[in-house]
């Protein structure tokens, strides 16, 4: 549909795309990929091979190793796949379900007021 700006079409659109944003962002969130996942989806997109990113990852015996989940990828790798490769930091370091805080540390940070209104909404303080 083209509506011409300033009219009431116009705004009509503008409204209900801004209400079907929210509702999809509400009830059809889409979250970031494993880390694995991403670098498989970013090789195929750019047609690598594991030799041909193994510089990032200090060799192919390692890129084959962080891609079998043998090795976690280090932060001087994920930086690397940021700036060479441009996969999101978010889905380089979302993946890592092993890095959490123990309940004791986790009960004492959300005894902070700022902290515990930071992720009352959100996903990450349940891990």
């Amino acid at each position: 549909m083209d509506a011409v700006p300033q009219s009431d079409e116009f705004d009509e659109l503008e409204v209900l795309t801004t209400l079907i944003e929210v509702y999809e962002a509400k009830h059809y969130k889409i979250d970031a990929p494993d880390p694995i996942s991403a670098i498989k989806f970013r090789m195929e997109q750019m047609n690598l091979k594991q030799a041909d990113i193994a510089p990032l990852f200090g060799g192919t015996t390692r890129v084959s190793e962080v891609l079998r989940g043998k090795r976690p990828l280090t932060l001087k790798m994920i930086t690397l796949l940021n700036r060479y490769l441009g996969i999101p930091l978010e889905s380089l370091v979302s993946g890592n379900k092993e890095v959490k805080l123990e309940p004791v540390k986790r009960e004492q940070l959300l005894k902070v007021e700022s902290i515990k209104e930071f992720f009352s909404g959100s996903r990450a303080a349940m891990i």
